[in-house]
């Protein structure tokens, strides 16, 4: 079973940048499909950005050109770099990863806009 673990949420002013992490323990991460997904109180959990194993990528419309998602097969671990964040990027981000048959999330990590 592969066990996911998010790090790098906090508290951040509007248009502030924060990087998120997610390492993963386990075989298969390099053949797998990342995500990022956040929620946000009250809402559904939403797609973030996802990357496959070959490096494509792609984002929610309302995080385009303000979020880069990036793997590092080396260290078993994914990335998410936030810039220019806004109040409405509040939410709980979580790590998704896919492999044939089987899906790992984290427990989630808080990221607060708030001036």
């Amino acid at each position: 079973q592969v066990q996911v673990v998010e790090s790098g949420g906090g508290l951040v002013q509007p248009g502030g940048s924060l990087r998120l992490s997610c390492a993963a323990s386990g075989s298969g991460f390099s053949i797998s499909l990342l995500a990022w997904y956040r929620q946000a109180p009250g809402k559904q959990r939403e797609l973030v950005a996802l990357i496959t194993t070959g490096g494509s990528t792609n984002y929610a419309d309302s995080v385009k050109g303000r979020f880069t998602i990036s793997r590092d097969n080396a260290k078993n671990t994914v990335y998410l770099q936030m810039n220019s964040l806004k109040p409405e990027d509040t939410a709980v981000y979580y790590c998704n990863l896919v492999l044939p048959g089987r899906t790992s999330w984290g427990q989630g990590t808080q990221v607060t806009v708030s001036s």
